[in-house]
């Protein structure tokens, strides 16, 4: 399932291009999908599309804050 905040669709790719893809996000330590996401952004840029950063999703646990009495 997709983290909140992210769209998801199906997506459906020639297994050569997959396979392609795989390897790519390995040598980057990077999932397939992150790879897709770098990969559209890069090819978003070259074509002077301007891509707003989504801010980070916040990870770990929560800030404990003092319990009122």
């Amino acid at each position: 399932m997709a983290p909140p905040g992210k769209k998801s669709f199906p997506l459906r790719l020639d297994p050569a291009l997959y396979a392609a893809l795989e390897r790519a996000a390995a040598g980057d330590f990077r999932s397939v999908n992150a790879e897709v996401e770098v990969l559209l952004r890069e090819a978003l840029a070259r074509r002077g599309v301007k891509v707003q950063a989504s801010p980070p999703i916040k990870r770990g646990r929560p800030v404990k804050t003092p319990e009122a009495d």
